[in-house]
Formats: structure tokens, sequence, C-alpha cells
């Protein structure tokens, strides 16, 4: 079974994006589902409760426009939603370099 993970970095400050929140969805029969909800940690780290992710379609949605009022920032992006494949047996860490107006994201290790 797959465990998912992931890590913010805020790169207009150069630093970890703590306290974002956020929820992993994983889709059945069309339809999105919530599975565990959280925030990054002061390192912008969450691993999910979901260590033992079967096989299928998965999203994190993160809170992004909670994060940057949080600081007196306004966002083109209120949340940002990753979408991905799980094949259900290797380790999905998926990384978000994250701005007011733009973001990046890929598959870590």
């Amino acid at each position: 079974m797959s465990r998912i993970s992931t890590h913010v970095l805020d790169t207009a400050t150069g630093r970890p994006a703590a306290g974002i929140a956020m929820r992993l969805e994983a889709e059945s029969n069309g339809v999105w589902n919530a599975i565990a909800e959280g925030a990054t940690d002061a390192d912008g780290r969450w691993k999910t409760p979901a260590e033992n992710a079967a096989a299928g379609e998965y999203r994190i949605v993160f809170l992004t426009a909670r994060y940057f009022s949080g600081q007196g920032r306004r966002s083109l992006y209120p949340e940002i939603a990753v979408t991905f494949t799980c094949d259900g047996e290797t380790h999905y860490h998926l990384p978000v370099l994250l701005s007011e107006n733009g973001y990046t994201t890929y598959r870590g290790s």
C-alpha cells in the first residue's frame, strides 16, 4: 500500500509554509470524498494519515487563502488542488512551491 505526504515551501519568503490547512480526497465513482484533513507543521510538511492508500485517484487540496490572509497577503489562488494517480504500492511525496501568484508541484522522494 502507498504512503502519501507533502511539503510546502513559500517561495516569496524562502521559508516553509507552516499552518496551511488541507484535505486529502479519494475519487470513487466520479465523486471526491475527503479521507483526511490536517495542516502543515512548522517545517511545512504534512504526512497524511493515508499510510496504506490503495490504488486510485487522489487529490490534496491546499487551502491557500487562509494561509495568505493570516499573513496579511492576498493570493490569486484561494485553493490549490493537486490530483494524482496512486498505484497502491509506492510512496507519493508531492511537494508544492508556493507564492501569492503562482505555484509549482512535482513528485518528490
